[in-house]
């Protein structure tokens, strides 16, 4: 048995990793490579491994970072089956297709423009391409163990990052194989806390927060801070949000304020499709979440829900103060660009950073104090208030994610660190062994392991 590593080793996009036992090749999850240009580079290339000589994909969550390179993987050959949960379908779909629509926007905005040094730009994959992926997807349930093969089976449970993600757990040789995926936190705002594996023989833990503490912060009394202050001055607020679970906690924690009467009476708008889409998702899952039916329903009465672009338009034009949740988190596109182009310059706007941004997005070098920014060929000068919640993060910190090996009753033979830069993966590396005497491993990308 064998274990390959060809995305989310080193990083925390494009994870790919396949198990390969007795001739049957199982890739775990499918992502998208994203941030700096040596990543995004990788997109483009072919799979170490004929997508036709896998047999199944076993999705642990619908983030484009787990399942964005599915489009890519059928269209070269794939045809087995996609296990995942019902929320991890509904979700992929939205995100591959929102993902494909701006790839074909973008080739078709940087062709118009003359801005590529491509001839023709062309989209990493088109709707029809993404579209073509939906066949292959098979629900699974929570806890169900699904039969592979005679001797090789998996089971799904709930890891608290998002709706619908789940850890794997892989029997086969005799052997367990647990996949962490992104795990969530223990005390998340809208999601339930991750199930913690009993036996292991090997893990694959997730590393993105593995050298950081989350702060104790009142999320949302900065929430309220931000919002107070930038309205004191005439300014709108943006908010780069990840459409699943990171804007329906924002949208919650700002329907809370304004039932408290602790931020003002301006528009309250949620502009990214997915998410909306997304609460359509949230209210048919109940189970998977805390949030009740009737406090959703209140929720989302307060917000501005924009569909079309022109409606982008108008309240980008809207020289009042607002508050403006929009995708994408990263600001790697998605309508938060359009805004940014709008308001980043003036020094009245407040931008508030509230989720993890990968080396070389958008996102980071705002945080890193970039004094301008690149959208869509054109610099902007940055004179807006760039504000961080570090709170909000949908993934555990280092406590969370030793917490979450707690129970394994046995000393497993080997522990991956994977999805993580490498100074967060060797840190938790270290803090493993000092607590558990585990042997840690950071996998290199291309790098096989025999199990």
């Amino acid at each position: 048995m064998k274990a390959k590593f060809f995305g989310g080793a080193g990083t925390v996009t494009g994870s790919k990793t396949i198990i390969e036992s007795n001739g049957v090749q199982i890739l775990i999850d499918c992502g998208q490579f994203q941030g700096i240009k040596p990543l995004r580079e990788l997109n483009w290339e072919p799979l170490p491994v004929l997508p036709s000589s896998i047999d199944y994909v076993l999705l642990t969550h619908g983030h484009l970072d787990h399942c964005g390179w599915l489009p890519r993987l059928v269209n070269q050959g794939f045809s087995g089956k996609i296990f995942c949960t019902s929320p991890t379908k509904d979700i992929a779909k939205l995100i591959l297709l929102d993902s494909a629509k701006i790839q074909e926007e973008e080739a078709n905005r940087a062709n118009e423009g003359n801005y590529s040094k491509h001839q023709i730009a062309e989209p990493l994959y088109t709707v029809a391409q993404a579209e073509a992926v939906f066949s292959h997807f098979r629900v699974v349930e929570e806890n169900e163990v699904v039969a592979l093969d005679a001797e090789i089976s998996a089971v799904f449970t709930n890891a608290g990052h998002i709706l619908g993600a789940c850890t794997l757990t892989l029997n086969l040789e005799s052997k367990t194989l647990v996949f962490s995926g992104d795990l969530g936190r223990d005390n998340d705002v809208l999601m339930y806390p991750p199930t913690k594996p009993k036996k292991a023989d090997y893990v694959f833990i997730e590393s993105t927060y593995g050298n950081r503490i989350h702060p104790k912060e009142e999320v949302k009394l900065l929430l309220e801070t931000y919002v107070n202050n930038a309205y004191s001055r005439g300014g709108t607020i943006i908010i780069p949000s990840f459409a699943v679970e990171r804007a329906q906690t924002l949208m919650y924690m700002l329907w809370q304020l304004k039932e408290e009467g602790r931020i003002p009476n301006i528009p309250y708008i949620i502009d990214t499709p997915m998410g909306i889409s997304v609460l359509e998702i949230f209210r048919n899952n109940k189970k998977w979440h805390k949030i009740s039916v009737s406090e959703c329903e209140k929720m989302c009465a307060m917000f501005d829900m924009v569909s079309n672009y022109q409606e982008t338009i108008n309240f980008i034009y809207n020289k009042n103060p607002k508050v403006v949740i929009a995708a994408s988190g990263m600001i790697n596109g998605g309508r938060v660009l359009s805004y940014l182009e709008r308001y980043i310059s003036l020094p009245e706007t407040t931008i508030i950073i509230v989720g993890y941004q990968a080396e070389g997005t958008r996102g980071r070098k705002l945080l890193e104090g970039a004094k301008d920014l690149k959208i869509r060929g054109k610099y902007y000068d940055v004179k807006a208030n760039v504000v961080e919640i570090e709170g909000l993060s949908a993934h555990g910190d280092q406590n969370d994610l030793l917490n979450w090996l707690s129970e394994i009753e046995n000393k497993p033979k080997k522990v991956f660190l994977v999805h993580g830069e490498n100074a967060p993966a060797d840190e938790l590396r270290i803090k493993i062994n000092e607590r558990y005497g585990w042997d840690c491993t950071i996998p290199l990308m291309g790098q096989e392991f025999e199990l």
